[in-house]
């Protein structure tokens, strides 16, 4: 099984702008931060703290703030070449669900019978 989503905007920060519910996260340098379509109100874990990988065009990504309802933020630094569009692993191949919910907190079988129904299911 696999998540995944799309990257829908890219923002560029200042250094000491703050990101996420309650500004939990601060740029430390001037640098681009990525949007991905996904939150807790698809059953992405809200649980999931920052540092926790997203792959983007093959490359580890960080979630940095906090998982909203609709929407993730994540740094970009390692991904200088991110464009929208681009399709963001939240786990699949190469980057293992069980990792994923170590960093939320729990177990991969509570994500990956947390989707909601807001989530398409697409079978191979």
């Amino acid at each position: 099984m696999s998540l995944s989503t799309r990257l829908i905007a890219i923002n560029h920060l200042r250094r000491g702008e703050k990101v996420g519910y309650a500004g939990t996260w601060e740029c430390p340098v001037d640098m681009d931060l990525g949007v991905i379509a996904i939150g807790y109100g698809d059953g992405y874990p809200r649980s999931a703290a920052t540092g926790t990988p997203v792959l983007v065009r093959g490359q580890r990504a960080e979630i940095i703030g906090r998982v909203s309802m609709d929407l993730v933020t994540i740094d970009l630094r390692n991904v200088p070449d991110a464009r929208v569009g681009d399709r963001a692993l939240l786990w699949g191949r190469g980057l293992a669900v069980e990792e994923i919910a170590a960093r939320a907190g729990t177990i991969s079988y509570d994500l990956t019978c947390g989707m909601t129904k807001r989530v398409l299911f697409v079978e191979d």
